[in-house]
């Protein structure tokens, strides 16, 4: 789950981590009235949108008025901003956030993530901060220095100044910058975060490091745990058949193909969508139903595949371990029967109750294809979709 700036610096702030004043603002009022609270000379009018890039396409405005604050607002509130992590549609800005101004006088990067190869926390940290971190790995990868976390010691102090004096750093600014990461990975933990990153972290003329920017993502699983934070989820920012299928529990990722796929295991989806590419198409979406999918659930699942207008066809490959193939045949059934089912749809079984689930698709009188083996629902399903073989 993803979260505004404005949200993530309140999240940080909890565990002492320096940030700018600020306050978000629903309106042009709203944000003149933040302003006034804030007080001046500067402050900074940003756009709250879930992506990067804000500031390159004009969503963030530093202003010494207000007036400034004013005019700033009325152009952000409802623009479509198109960043690079947005894409040609862009998102609309229903938000802002009004912040008190910095006196800024270095830009580093700083973030926490979890490193999959180790199974690790990990720190990165670059003194090329504002910038991409893709572009400075890219351009200048000696500038990116790493610090895995071993869970049992958690963050120590040569943890911390092997980033500072990485990035640069000497004298007092190590000690500043090492409280700055402790309280950074007490939060990340503590919130059971995917992602934590602070680009720019700046140093403040007056000697402080402050969390100028911030972006924080958690683990949908762990949710149940903090309840506080899934009351910050922004449906608005999501997309309607992604925030639809995580009422009820699938995991589906919309894509840019034409072929739907119905894959209860997260390793079998994506084994499902790479060999339709191989075979000449592409994916529409990612969609596990789970483990322990009813026939409703299958229905729904159903459902959300065909909203998308992009589908073509639809492939279902189940592997019946906990779940039934007979449960899933007859969730086709009804789902095909309740849509009116016009695209073609090929079905693959396999495992527990599988010939009582083909029999049953056989029996059906539909029009659905069977299949044997992977392989070969994709063979079927590519060309059912675009009228010739691979």
């Amino acid at each position: 789950m993803n979260i505004h700036e404005y949200q993530a610096k309140s999240v940080l702030s909890r565990f002492n981590v320096p940030v700018p004043r600020g306050k978000v603002a629903h309106s042009v009022q709203e944000a003149i009235s933040a302003a006034n609270l804030i007080g001046g000379p500067v402050w900074v009018v940003k756009a709250q949108i879930h992506a990067g890039g804000r500031g390159k396409a004009g969503g963030v405005k530093v202003v010494k008025s207000m007036a400034d604050v004013e005019n700033a607002a009325r152009e952000l509130l409802g623009k479509v901003l198109v960043t690079h992590q947005t894409g040609p549609e862009g998102k609309e800005v229903r938000r802002l956030y009004v912040e008190e101004g910095s006196n800024i006088q270095k830009e580093y990067y700083l973030s926490v993530v979890l490193d999959p190869s180790t199974s690790r926390v990990m720190f990165m940290a670059s003194s090329e901060g504002g910038m991409d971190i893709e572009e400075v790995a890219e351009k200048h990868p000696e500038k990116i220095v790493t610090v895995s976390i071993d869970p049992v010691t958690g963050v120590l102090g040569f943890h911390a100044r092997r980033l500072a004096f990485g990035i640069g750093l000497q004298g007092p600014d190590v000690k500043k910058f090492s409280q700055f990461v402790y309280a950074l990975y007490q939060a990340f933990t503590a919130t059971d975060a995917s992602q934590v990153e602070i680009n720019p972290l700046v140093r403040t003329a007056e000697g402080d490091f402050i969390a100028l920017d911030a972006k924080m993502n958690f683990d949908d699983n762990a949710l149940f745990r903090h309840p506080d934070l899934e009351e910050l989820r922004d449906e608005s920012e999501e997309d309607p058949l992604e925030y639809r299928a995580h009422s009820i529990g699938l995991s589906y990722v919309k894509m840019d193909g034409s072929i739907g796929c119905m894959v209860n295991g997260a390793g079998l989806a994506m084994a499902t969508m790479d060999i339709i590419k191989l075979h000449g198409s592409a994916p529409a979406n990612f969609l596990d139903v789970g483990g322990g999918a009813t026939k409703e659930r299958v229905t729904e699942a159903f459902k959300i595949i065909l909203s998308d207008p992009n589908v073509k066809g639809i492939l279902v490959n189940i592997f019946g371990g906990i779940m039934r193939c007979d449960v899933i045949a007859e969730g086709i059934i009804a789902a095909a029967k309740d849509l009116e089912l016009s695209v073609p749809l090929v079905v693959r079984l396999e495992g527990t109750n599988v010939q009582k689930g083909k029999d049953i698709l056989n029996n059906s009188g539909l029009d659905i294809i069977s299949a044997d083996d992977l392989g070969d629902a994709a063979v079927k399903v590519v060309k059912a979709v675009n009228g010739k073989g691979t």
